[in-house]
């Protein structure tokens, strides 16, 4: 049946909402696609179900393509399973947990795989029964601090995540591969642009993880791509660690006065006015030549404070070249399942070992920052700091640092640990040239769980000798909502909407314009033929509406292919207009409905 606008659930608005940040927010609203509720919480009005719905279908399609089959879990759930697995604490505060009225505890599901467990647990038993893929298409839901662009960050979102389960290793990679496969055709089906980079597994657990990411400018994510087809995101790359310096010969360390020197900047600038030029080979081989000191040459010092599962709060000490930072998601990644945030004036009070500014890995009693000094204090270094590397750094005294401080002879670290930022031009880890970096959106991730969750609850089958064997798994995630939005960011214009015909939530948007009678008839006419023809088909039949305003909504709603009827009706005329090329042209109604339903 044709869908008449004048009963269509259908309201849009002419202003931007006040709280839009991205196109996608602003235009998905405006056009009558969703509604807010809350921050990060939105209302699916007719039209984004519909869109919503054919993404859905083609995720549909790919999955039964693949050997998955769909079902279906609730979205509140029992805190058990999350406590066999530890997640229930790990997820910290990004989870919802509420009680039911018998003080019994749940949570909004953030993701599945605990259920999906217990279900083949429950009713296979058999290496026979294996392989399985199995998925659902459901809302999730996370207690982000942030919920910001719309749809491209929410608390609540619809994500397909498919399971796999597989007895032997070979077969989780035959399962992950075809998934990975199924994500690839998927987004190429879509028409999104995606390039696949290695990444961290975060909570999820498992051992290869890759995110299909989307590059975009209003990304959230920074990955990095070398020429040679290294890609990773900035929490899964690795530093390429230079060779050691041989330690003979190397000047001894030496105090010196620096004082209003707390930052890097200030250090070097103080440093080049009292100091020596630097000599070859100081301070690694990167910075050979060197004509005077730079941040390259310091030595930073980062207090960073974790919070742990338990709540306890332990201060770490981060030394990393003074010309990088220390990257907030790399920090994370590498101190998980704990907080990170900089520690604050209360955690230096408490630890008077640390000099505010001055803070280094040495000092003059020979006592080093570590399990062995005074402050108790654990001293992580970042990968390029190796033994015979000499540095500028903090002297553990108000307004003094030191020079000349070498790795590996004065000082030691307790670890390394990746949390320095990630520049244009570092060397990919796999040897394939210098990297470049760019912003994108994450829209697919496939992870190898392996064995965790099967182990944690006891998903075993008996294999081919009747041995009882632990069954590995796989996890494959896709943000329904998420691709709507970015769809929507990139098919848009200064007007409206242009959606791509595969997402569209109709085929032809009909547009019967004037007070002629002749034109209307025309045009319910052209839309039951449209219909007829296997169509999905929105008639604009409001009476009494100027043709200004229904060409304004039907460049706003986006439908890619627009018939209008008006003028031309007496003599059997309509108007082709593609939304997607801007092309309009007048051609007989019978020309115009055999165009259209020969596309």
């Amino acid at each position: 049946m044709v869908t008449r606008l004048s009963h269509f659930f259908l309201r849009t608005l002419r202003e931007d909402p006040a709280d839009a940040e991205v196109t996608s927010h602003r235009l998905l609203v405006r056009a009558g696609y969703i509604r807010r509720q809350a921050p990060g919480i939105f209302a699916w009005l007719p039209l984004g179900l519909k869109v919503k719905g054919r993404i859905e279908q083609i995720i549909r399609g790919e999955m039964a393509d693949a050997g998955a089959y769909e079902v279906h879990f609730p979205a509140l759930l029992p805190r058990e399973p999350y406590e066999v697995t530890n997640r229930w604490t790990e997820y910290g505060d990004g989870i919802f947990r509420l009680k039911d009225r018998k003080d019994a505890d749940y949570l909004l599901a953030p993701t599945h795989e605990e259920v999906f467990t217990l279900l083949v647990k429950d009713l296979y038993s058999s290496y026979k029964d294996l392989p399985l893929t199995i998925y659902q298409i459901q809302d999730k839901y996370r207690d982000e601090a942030r919920p910001r662009a719309g749809l491209l960050r929410g608390r609540e979102f619809t994500m397909k995540d498919a399971y796999s389960f597989d007895y032997t290793d070979a077969g989780l990679d035959a399962s992950y591969m075809a998934q990975r496969d199924a994500y690839e055709r998927i987004f190429q089906r879509l028409g999104l642009e995606y390039v696949i980079v290695q990444a961290d597994a975060g909570a999820m657990g498992g051992s290869r993880s890759e995110e299909f990411l989307h590059p975009t400018p209003v990304g959230e994510d920074t990955f990095v791509r070398s020429a040679g087809g290294y890609a990773a995101n900035v929490e899964a790359f690795t530093t390429v660690v230079p060779d050691a310096i041989p330690l003979e010969g190397l000047p001894e360390p030496e105090i010196f006065d620096s004082p209003g020197t707390p930052t890097i900047d200030t250090l070097v600038a103080h440093s080049n006015a009292v100091l020596d030029p630097p000599r070859s080979g100081v301070a690694g081989p990167a910075t050979d030549g060197a004509t005077e000191w730079t941040a390259a040459h310091t030595l930073k010092n980062v207090v960073l404070a974790l919070t742990h599962l338990d709540g306890t709060r332990e201060l770490v000490v981060v030394g990393v070249p003074g010309d990088r930072d220390v990257d907030d998601k790399r920090a994370e990644v590498a101190f998980a399942p704990a907080t990170v945030e900089p520690a604050t004036d209360d955690d230096f009070q408490r630890n008077p070992g640390l000099v505010k500014g001055y803070i280094g890995p040495w000092s003059q009693t020979g006592a080093i920052l570590g399990e062995e000094s005074a402050t108790g204090i654990r001293y992580l270094l970042d990968p390029r700091v190796v033994d015979g590397t000499a540095w500028i750094t903090g002297a553990n005294i108000d307004e003094k640092h030191v020079h000349s401080l070498v790795a590996g002879r004065d000082f030691t670290a307790d670890g390394f640990v990746e949390v320095a930022s990630v520049r244009a031009g570092d060397a990919a880890p796999d040897g394939s040239g210098p990297v470049t970096l760019a912003r994108g959106m994450e829209i697919g991730h496939v992870f190898q769980l392996g064995r965790k969750y099967a182990e944690a609850l006891g998903l075993k089958v008996l294999d081919e000798n009747g041995k009882l064997v632990t069954v590995t798994m796989g996890s494959y995630g896709i943000g329904v909502t998420r691709i709507l939005a970015i769809i929507a960011e990139l098919n848009n214009d200064e007007r409206g909407l242009i959606w791509p015909s595969s997402v569209a939530p109709f085929d032809v948007h009909v547009v019967a314009t004037g007070k002629d009678g002749v034109a209307f008839d025309l045009a319910a006419s052209v839309s039951a033929d449209l219909e007829a023809a296997g169509l999905d088909v929105l008639y604009d039949d409001r009476a009494k509406v100027s043709p200004g305003v229904k060409f304004a909504d039907a460049e706003l709603v986006g439908v890619p292919q627009i018939l209008i009827v008006g003028r031309g009706a007496p003599d059997g005329q309509v108007e082709l207009w593609d939304r997607r090329t801007g092309d309009r042209e007048v051609v007989p109604a019978a020309d115009a409905i055999a165009r259209l339903t020969a596309r």
